[in-house]
């Protein structure tokens, strides 16, 4: 009964809390001041970090947000890029500049893939940030949506039972708060991701708008400090893979969709793991939100990966192979004058074998982990498809998506350098078993299907004599594939 006689003022931080989401869930958003935003503060929340929470959601009940509001991660995004406040001095551009116009020199010898439309640049994090927020929010959209809706879910499965009409009524507040928890997420990820990355192409994927190289010179600073390698010769390495990897997506216009498609396809496979989800709520203290992030920031929430997933994983991981496995190649040639080039490559390979900038950030973001196993091999299938029929024959691959070199190729390329060089002869490629498959495939529908000894007999006894002059050539076979 005293606890029925206490004023406001005595009620704990928590029991405040608990107060001002039921006023919120219910559509109540009358009394919110700043004065109960401090009261809250014995709780070690900021009020105006809370005060910024309290107006999104009130958004969320007035009808005037839909969807996650992606404004949250470019501001977070933002945040990070921007903490030390440096900008490209005019001796990094230059530095740059000249780096970028040598390199540019040296890929038109190495590959026939042409020059970009506008020129590389030095850029800070925070333009890299702007840059790139487009195609890391469409890369994370599904799993927001998908956290979205399991928080709806393991909410209102914990609330209890006289709390469940307000729940029902208040989905698109679960919604807003998950979209928003996420959308605060990727804003952390890019924006520590801004703070590693050399180039625009060092993420692997084209995250950078079409036709677009760039360098960061605060983090290129970075990168090169223990190599005990000269400045001049690191930029220009970094300067020829970056433009070699903008090129390439420039050139096959298709590569950029088909990159960006297989990682939305696993990331539509994601579902939210709702048991890890209902452990963490139940014990959830609001004054530690630190682990709440780490469980976003880690992929604790994200559970084994399905059949479907690893399937997508496998195919993005030989596209992605194969792709840095050209760039691979196009540099080590480009950049074959350079005393120091073979220590870069390695130095540059160990970065992604130990996990680079691009696992980190799939990772936490959608639980996609990108190794680069096959590199390496990839890379060899392009040395020999080189020496095999040269640099215009090779490039000649990325034309159309049905040339670009397979997961079987990678394994063993003579197959694929059997074709090329047999074509470059202007002879017929060597059928192998799918061409088998597919020519008895058509003879079948050529004799309508009838494969068994009465469509034989048949044929045989309403057929006219054949003349030997009518008979076909004796070097055609039935596996032929000539034009009709």
């Amino acid at each position: 009964m005293a606890d029925e006689n206490r004023g406001p003022d005595d009620r704990s931080p928590e029991e405040e809390f608990q107060e001002l989401m039921r006023r919120l869930m219910s559509g109540d958003t009358s009394g919110i001041d700043p004065e109960q935003l401090s009261r809250l503060s014995g709780m070690q929340i900021d009020p105006a970090m809370l005060q910024q929470v309290m107006n999104q959601l009130q958004g969320a009940f007035a009808g005037t947000q839909e969807g996650v509001d992606w404004s949250l991660a470019e501001r977070q995004a933002l945040h990070i890029a921007n903490q030390d406040g440096l900008g490209v001095t005019t001796g990094q551009r230059n530095d740059l500049d000249q780096a970028f116009t040598l390199a540019g020199l040296w890929l038109g010898e190495a590959t026939t893939i042409s020059d970009l439309p506008r020129p590389p640049r030095a850029v800070t994090r925070g333009a890299w940030v702007t840059a790139t927020l487009p195609v890391w929010q469409e890369l994370a959209e599904p799993v927001a949506t998908s956290i979205a809706d399991a928080l709806t879910t393991a909410l209102g499965q914990q609330a209890p039972d006289d709390m469940q009409e307000m729940i029902a009524g208040a989905g698109r507040l679960m919604r807003t708060v998950g979209g928003s928890l996420f959308a605060t997420q990727l804003g952390h990820v890019v924006g520590r991701l801004s703070t590693e990355v050399v180039g625009g192409g060092d993420v692997g994927i084209p995250v950078m708008p079409d036709g677009e190289a760039a360098i960061l010179p605060q983090n290129f600073a970075d990168f090169g400090r223990d190599l005990e390698i000269p400045d001049d010769q690191l930029a220009l390495y970094l300067a020829t893979r970056e433009l070699a990897h903008a090129r390439l997506f420039r050139h096959a216009r298709w590569l950029r969709l088909h990159v960006i498609s297989q990682v939305r396809d696993f990331a539509h496979g994601i579902r939210v793991d709702t048991d890890a989800l209902e452990e963490l709520a139940s014990r959830f203290d609001p004054s530690q939100p630190e682990e709440l992030r780490g469980a976003l920031e880690s992929g604790a929430l994200l559970p084994e990966r399905s059949e479907e997933q690893t399937a997508a994983l496998t195919r993005l991981e030989n596209l992605l192979a194969t792709i840095e496995g050209w760039v691979d190649v196009v540099t080590e040639d480009a950049t074959s004058r350079l005393p120091s080039a073979v220590r870069i490559a390695e130095a540059v390979r160990r970065r992604r074998a130990v996990g680079g900038p691009a696992e980190q950030a799939l990772g936490s973001l959608v639980g996609l982990e990108l190794r680069p196993r096959r590199m390496r091999e990839a890379a060899a299938m392009w040395r020999q498809v080189t020496d095999a029929v040269g640099v215009e024959g090779r490039d000649a691959l990325w034309d159309y998506p049905d040339l670009m070199p397979t997961a079987d190729d990678i394994d063993d390329p003579a197959a694929l350098i059997a074709r090329l060089t047999a074509a470059s002869r202007g002879e017929a490629a060597p059928s192998d078993a799918m061409d088998d498959a597919l020519a008895q495939l058509l003879a079948e529908e050529a004799g309508g299907g009838r494969t068994d000894d009465t469509a034989t007999d048949a044929d045989d006894a309403g057929a006219a004599p054949t003349s030997t002059d009518e008979r076909p050539d004796d070097d055609s076979a039935p596996g032929d594939q000539r034009p009709v």
